[in-house]
């Protein structure tokens, strides 16, 4: 069995979305370093990245390693009444979700081994109408169709799925989830009557990038307590 080197990006912009990569990164690394996996990370955040990297729109370190898999990780939160967001914001969610994974992919396409897994990250906002989601529901469906088109252009030597995650208990989401009221509100949003945890996501990445969905690409998978299709 070859021993599987997923490259886990966390590519991120704020102090906030610094928090949140962190929150999410430790816990998928875990996972995947659980199963015996090697991993490699990239981060604005120099503490925990293995390569230098100071911006993710530019030139990306040169790495001479071969990869089983690439998590593209980013975060940011903008929710805000469309009369309130600028053309600028439009723009920074777009550069940080989507051409931060177009950069990545084109830089590292070729260290990806036949047979490899990518998995790039949405949102449920992408496909279900929710208020102050405009900008974020933006991005996030340009990724999922890029990420479609992207797995009918590489198959069948490299797969590419998406998550895509509701509300979950990470520090992004800390204006969202700071008391047990809170909680408790947007708990019951969802059909499963809770929120997300960050295992539930870890848990998902780690199955598309194993063996397990070998035969799945091009979805998008979501994590999402059932708000995206359910009314209940």
């Amino acid at each position: 069995m070859n021993i599987y080197k997923p490259w886990v990006f966390n590519l991120h912009e704020t102090f906030l979305t610094c928090r949140c990569f962190i929150g999410h990164r430790t816990i998928t690394k875990s996972a995947l370093l659980a199963k015996g996996y090697e991993v490699t990370q990239l981060s604005r955040n120099q503490s925990v990245s293995d390569y230098e990297l100071t911006d993710y729109l530019s030139v990306l370190p040169a790495i001479d390693t071969r990869f089983d898999g690439i998590v593209y990780f980013p975060g940011s939160i903008n929710l805000k009444p469309f009369r309130s967001l600028k053309l600028e914001d439009f723009q920074s969610d777009f550069n940080i979700h989507v051409l931060g994974a177009v950069n990545v992919l084109k830089t590292y396409q070729s260290n990806l081994n036949e047979g490899a897994s990518v998995v790039l990250i949405s949102s449920v906002a992408a496909t279900t109408g929710m208020p102050f989601h405009a900008s974020v529901a933006a991005v996030k469906a340009a990724l999922e169709g890029f990420a479609r088109s992207l797995a009918a252009e590489w198959a069948p030597k490299v797969r590419v799925n998406v998550v895509a995650p509701s509300l979950t208990l990470t520090p992004m989401a800390e204006k969202l989830t700071n008391s047990p009221e809170k909680i408790e509100a947007g708990a019951q949003r969802h059909p499963l009557k809770r929120l997300g945890n960050p295992s539930d996501l870890s848990n998902a990445i780690t199955f598309l990038l194993g063996e397990e969905s070998a035969w799945m690409t091009g979805q998008v998978l979501a994590v999402d307590g059932g708000m995206g299709k359910l009314k209940v």
